[in-house]
């Protein structure tokens, strides 16, 4: 009983355990999530998400709703960050807070968990910026004929600075 608790044990271990920063996982993750980020949000350009986000995305937030698809998404995301001339959100990476958990089916990689801790800067009418909230988020990317591609996002816990 004592060795199939143990073999439990280390099968579930290794089955959850989080990549190392290192590994190309981590690398390729952390590389779409500046993609995401310093690209999209950041600059307002959304060349990037066409490819990295799936037309069946769901982006569930906790203080502004839910979005059934890439291309609501897409319209929130000029209408909300970049579409204001008198408001500018800059989002960071909490450093160190990135980790990355594969997912398998029967031993091959079908996509990947990512969560992390950003936070966010603010600008208004044209003033010095300032700290606004701070957030955890969880991604499902799932990998199809080698891309990822974001399915699933959960924003929550924002907080005032």
């Amino acid at each position: 009983m004592k060795l199939v608790y143990i073999l439990v044990m280390l099968i579930t271990t290794h089955a959850t355990a989080q990549v190392a920063t290192s590994s190309e996982l981590f690398k390729t993750l952390k590389y779409n999530d500046s993609l995401l980020f310093d690209v999209a949000f950041n600059r307002c350009d959304p060349a990037p998400l066409h490819l990295l986000i799936r037309e069946d995305l769901e982006f569930y937030h906790d203080q502004g709703g839910i979005q059934h698809s890439k291309k609501e998404f897409m319209e929130t995301m000029q209408k909300n960050i970049c579409g204001n001339p008198n408001f500018k959100s800059r989002r960071e990476l909490v450093p160190g807070s990135l980790k990355v958990f594969p997912l398998y089916d029967n031993g091959t990689l079908y996509g990947a968990i990512q969560i992390g801790s950003h936070r966010f800067f603010e600008s208004r009418n044209g003033e010095s910026e300032t700290p606004g909230s701070t957030a955890l988020f969880t991604h499902l990317w799932l990998l199809k004929d080698g891309n990822w591609q974001l399915a699933r996002v959960l924003s929550y816990d924002h907080k005032a600075p």
